[in-house]
């Protein structure tokens, strides 16, 4: 029995949050996405063909490549979606062009930038050892640079979240899929130094001051912790935020050795797609390695 747009488009995103742990806004907007293409034929796409996909991708044609790039894929997933379930026989959105996304490098540091954040951060300590907002900051860098963290995890992490000598933390990221997080012995003893000034009944590790602890710090306040210490430390405060902190965690690791596989894990990402905008650096320790190493590489 025929089954409209709507219902299928409304299963399709149970299975995306279910088997997919797909974040709240992706579902949001791919179901935008859906039922803007279902109008645009008319309560068809569920049964479209070549000759209607071809329509919606007119109407994608002057659309920024993002955004026509994110309609393309939920349109392709929806109708596999639909030839998977047996919903129907096949699955025309296979011959649905992509448009071609030129994906940025991420923006990172140099390990001399990041050495000058901790320099300048180690001299605010030894003036004041016990300031409470030092130390905080002490720890938010640590994490941020030591472990990879996304802005909104570190931010809303628990009171209890790193436990001196485990060596790790056990994280709920994107999708609420869990994690887990090396923490070095450095930002261990941060993170420990800064706790033991968070009052007992908070329920975060980083409590917003304001508020008596009812909530954690929030995501602006973050970055505009890290754009002062940037100040201080003598770098432009535009080239500093959480997620260049992150992509620093990541280029210098694969710099250092590790693999992109590695890399997703400690990353969380789901797909190894999203790591590989890091091969422009795997690429060029290979090709170091291979002149550095091979007998024949320097001759």
């Amino acid at each position: 029995m025929e089954q409209g747009d709507p219902r299928l488009i409304a299963l399709f995103l149970d299975m995306l949050a279910a088997e997919r742990g797909a974040a709240r806004n992706t579902l949001i907007a791919y179901g935008q996405d859906l039922a803007q293409a279902s109008g645009w034929l008319e309560g068809r796409l569920a049964v479209a063909d070549a000759a209607a996909l071809a329509v919606l991708a007119g109407h994608w044609a002057g659309l920024a490549r993002a955004s026509a790039a994110r309609k393309a894929s939920a349109v392709r997933q929806f109708l596999a979606f639909l030839a998977r379930e047996g919903v129907r026989a096949d699955d025309p959105g296979r011959d649905l062009a992509m448009p071609a996304m030129a994906r940025p490098l991420p923006k990172t540091l140099d390990p001399r930038d990041v050495e000058r954040l901790f320099t300048a951060l180690a001299e605010k300590l030894d003036a004041e050892p016990e300031n409470p907002r030092l130390l905080r900051l002490a720890a938010l860098v640590e994490l941020l640079y030591g472990s990879g963290l996304r802005a909104t995890e570190l931010v809303s992490l628990p009171r209890h979240a790193v436990r001196p000598g485990r060596g790790f933390l056990v994280l709920a990221g994107k999708g609420g899929k869990e994690r887990l997080v090396p923490i070095g012995r450095r930002a261990e003893a941060a993170v420990t130094a800064h706790a033991a000034l968070v009052p007992a009944q908070s329920r975060w590790l980083f409590p917003s001051r304001g508020r008596a602890g009812e909530t954690h710090l929030t995501r602006l306040r973050l970055y505009q912790l890290l754009k002062g210490l940037a100040a201080d430390a003598g770098i432009p405060p535009e080239r500093v935020s959480p997620h260049v902190l992150r992509h620093a965690f990541a280029t210098h690791l694969l710099e250092g050795g590790a693999d992109l596989r590695t890399l997703q894990t400690l990353l969380g990402h789901a797909d190894i797609a999203t790591t590989q905008i890091y091969t422009h650096v795997a690429s060029r320790a290979l090709v170091e390695l291979v002149n550095s190493r091979h007998p024949l590489g320097s001759g």
